[in-house]
């Protein structure tokens, strides 16, 4: 998931321009990893960045939590929650917890889970309530076809 970034150095620090929020914010580790999935679903699944929200609230039993990012249908549906953690982060059946607490809300039809060197895929099969893993991210009309 290679991408040319827009960065600049404030005195708080560098910062990076995300394109769905319109602003530069704060270059974390974590930051980096959210930014570079952006930029996969935007310039190679094809994602209308108009359709991309980041750092969603999420309400799961009663807390206000915050999805990385997440992908709508063009009736507003989510299909598409993804959970961003920093490079150096393992990813664990626990991130994969984490994720799927989220989705108990909004029961998406794909979860995405990347620490920048992995991407992990599923669909959610809303029929047995198992999740299954793929081999690679769907492009914006296969999630949208599954949304539906």
């Amino acid at each position: 998931m290679d991408f040319t970034p827009r960065l600049r150095d404030t005195e708080k620090g560098r910062e990076i321009f995300d394109p769905v929020r319109k602003k530069y914010v704060a270059l974390t580790p974590e930051e980096w990893v959210r930014q570079q999935l952006v930029h996969f679903l935007i310039n190679e699944q094809q994602v209308p960045v108009s359709l991309i929200g980041v750092e969603v609230v999420v309400p799961v039993n009663r807390r206000n939590l915050r999805a990385d990012v997440i992908v709508y249908g063009r009736s507003g549906q989510p299909l598409l929650l993804a959970e961003c953690k920093a490079g150096d982060v393992k990813i664990t059946s626990k991130t994969f917890m984490q994720i799927a607490g989220y989705n108990l809300t909004w029961r998406v039809p794909w979860l995405i889970v990347s620490n920048g060197v992995q991407l992990y895929c599923c669909l959610f099969n809303a029929a047995t309530g198992q999740y299954d893993f793929v081999d690679k991210a769907p492009v914006y009309g296969e999630m949208n076809k599954e949304g539906s």
